[in-house]
């Protein structure tokens, strides 16, 4: 239905729209640079529960909208002043449908990484894909099938509401034990619209986004493909990765949270790699976002050249015991207004010192304040972040 009314004021406003089906966002980022187009829209709840639907745009160039982009277009929308972009009446655009996409996109992603899974004999033989009943649950099985490998994919079955439902990278739990059960080499968990990575190793341990740029960080180093030696990720990432950059050499720089500032920040400084905690990786030699199903032949590329699993690779960060709580909020003042809430967090800040960190923002998309505690060890931070949690609670919950 949405997708139907943006293309219907696409054609209203004098421009063809092109349809092309369930494909993953990275996927319409991709075919809007390459096919010339002057823009791409994404309908997507992303990684969040189905009703939560809603619209990312992409720049001819492949690339996310500046926030300042963004906010002329809402207050476009929610002004209704457009009257000065309307063409004349008898300009009227027309919709296609690119049936090719979906293969456009595939072949994209196999150019990335141009390897033959049965090529040698360190070769990854078994791969269990989640797909969290979203945009990759097609085409992630089909290309790393057609790349050889023998593949079980779980959560295959859309149905319009059961998106991210107790699945796919928010919810790796049923990867993990699929991955032990199975015996299999590695897991790739994506979220809904398919820019996000979680991988599970050979052990069926859970690996986050910070670790798997650890471990594309010293890849890509050792193939001096890492320009600048430089890796962005957000101020959400585990202090386990600024410390396992510094022992390899190499630069962090940290940028605001949300993939689109850390391709900001990548672009900035040059950087070939960036990424987020969350899964979002970003490989700024082959793509203009984060790429799930990119990420994974990513990673496996790093096992295979390295001739070790991922359970090995791994070992390159330590990461500091972490512990996020989402807390219901009515309203979203500024939290440094808020005596309570920042009487708790300099009474952990103070109790941490230079062994752990506390980070407390508004989520973007959703009425919640997370609370992000690093420390020395997990029971510490949990208390620690219930603390700061309950005042905010007792504030604005």
């Amino acid at each position: 239905m949405i997708a139907h009314a943006l293309a219907s004021g696409v054609c209203a406003a004098g421009v063809d729209a092109e349809l092309v089906g369930v494909l993953p966002t990275p996927g319409i980022a991709f075919l809007t640079r390459a096919s010339g187009a002057s823009a791409g829209i994404v309908v997507s709840a992303s990684h969040n529960p189905y009703q939560d639907n809603g619209i990312k745009i992409f720049g001819p160039d492949g690339f996310k909208l500046p926030d300042e982009k963004e906010t002329e277009i809402e207050n476009l929308v929610l002004d209704g002043n457009t009257s000065g972009l309307k063409p004349a009446n008898h300009i009227i655009g027309r919709t296609g449908y690119n049936h090719q996409a979906a293969v456009q996109y595939g072949d994209f992603l196999k150019r990335c990484v141009p390897f033959e899974a049965g090529a040698d004999g360190n070769r990854i033989v078994k791969v269990v894909l989640d797909c969290a009943h979203g945009a990759t649950y097609e085409i992630a099985p089909r290309i790393f099938s057609e790349l050889g490998f023998t593949v079980e994919a779980i959560n295959v079955q859309p149905n319009g509401i059961n998106i991210n439902h107790q699945c796919g990278s928010q919810h790796p739990a049923e990867l993990a034990q699929r991955v032990a059960a199975e015996q299999a080499d590695l897991g790739l968990a994506f979220d809904g619209d398919g820019d996000r990575m979680i991988a599970v190793d050979d052990c069926g341990e859970v690996l986050s986004g910070d670790r798997v740029l650890a471990v594309s960080a010293q890849y890509l180093q050792m193939q001096a493909r890492l320009k600048n030696n430089t890796v962005v990720s957000t101020v959400m990432s585990n202090v386990g990765l600024s410390r396992c950059l510094k022992n390899l050499g190499l630069r962090h720089q940290t940028t605001r949270v949300g993939d689109r500032y850390v391709m900001e920040g990548m672009r900035a400084s040059g950087a070939t790699l960036g990424g987020e905690d969350s899964g979002h990786i970003i490989f700024a030699e082959h793509h203009t976002t984060g790429d799930g199903i990119l990420s994974g032949l990513m990673l496996i590329d790093a096992i295979r050249h390295q001739s070790k699993p991922l359970s090995k690779l791994k070992e390159v960060m330590s990461a500091f015991p972490q512990t996020l709580i989402n807390v219901s909020v009515r309203s979203k003042p500024n939290l440094d207004s808020l005596a309570q809430v920042q009487g708790a967090i300099k009474e952990v800040e103070s109790r941490l010192g230079d062994n752990g960190r506390v980070l407390v923002r508004y989520s973007g998309t959703e009425s919640l304040c997370r609370v992000m505690v690093e420390g020395p060890n997990r029971e510490a931070v949990e208390a620690f972040a219930r603390a700061i949690s309950q005042a905010i609670g007792e504030a604005i919950g």
